[in-house]
């Protein structure tokens, strides 16, 4: 099976989960820690040319997005998705599997297995 990469953060138990798929599946995968080694914004680019799903749903909807004054509207285009993941790359929705030309958010658990059997 392809190598696959999985953008992992793990104090969350979506992405520890779907370490556990890619493991139990016998994948080979390089696990990225987005927050120890941050995405460069070429990386960023990158990764959302790959991503099936739509690019605001890249960032998480959560207390520090709130805490930050942010809406909908200021995560809306790949620009404003690179530019806010740069300076705040906790607000990345993990985790991220990426293989060959594809990338998918793994959100929710059960996207996982389909992805790695693709």
């Amino acid at each position: 099976m392809p190598h696959i990469t999985v953008l992992h953060n793990p104090r969350c138990s979506t992405s520890r989960a779907a370490l556990e798929h890619v493991e139990s599946a016998g994948v080979d995968a390089e696990v990225v820690r987005y927050l120890s080694t941050p995405l460069d914004e070429a990386q960023l680019r990158d990764l959302i040319g790959k991503l099936e799903d739509p690019v605001t749903d890249l960032v998480r909807r959560d207390a520090a997005f709130t805490a930050l004054g942010l809406t909908d509207t200021d995560v809306a285009t790949a620009d404003q998705v690179v530019a806010l993941l740069l300076e705040h790359p906790r607000l990345m929705q993990r985790p991220v599997l990426v293989r060959g030309d594809r990338a998918i958010i793994g959100r929710p658990k059960d996207r996982v297995p389909a992805f790695l059997a693709d």
